[in-house]
């Protein structure tokens, strides 16, 4: 069994598509119109993000215990690069272990985005 793709409701398609695209590296793969219901899959290789908007879902619940983590080359690149986007740091810089650096951020729908730095 392999893990297929991370559903995602969003306010705003095009919003959250730019974050996506722009922030995290994702390219749309394929769009799918289904009725009232558009979607999104967006990323390459075997892990997807499936972004879904209905017009007529007014709230968008996250939850607070959930975030997804997107491995990076440079932490302190990525921390640059979206505070010049003027998206807040929630949390971070984090350094676990010799091995693992990481921060966070929210996506337009407030759901925790980790950018992680794997080192040797």
């Amino acid at each position: 069994m392999k893990f297929c793709w991370c559903t995602l409701h969003v306010k705003n398609l095009e919003k959250s598509r730019r974050f996506y695209e722009d922030i995290v590296g994702l390219k749309v793969d394929r769009t799918v119109d289904a009725g009232t219901r558009q979607i999104l899959f967006m990323g390459e290789g075997e892990t997807q993000v499936e972004l879904v908007y209905e017009p007529e879902k007014r709230r968008i619940d996250v939850g607070e215990d959930i975030n997804l983590g997107f491995q990076v080359e440079s932490l302190d690149e990525m921390m640059a690069f979206v505070e010049e986007k003027g998206i807040k740091i929630e949390a971070g810089p984090m350094q676990p272990n010799p091995h693992v650096k990481f921060f966070y951020v929210k996506d337009p729908d407030g759901l925790m985005i980790q950018f992680v730095e794997t080192m040797n």
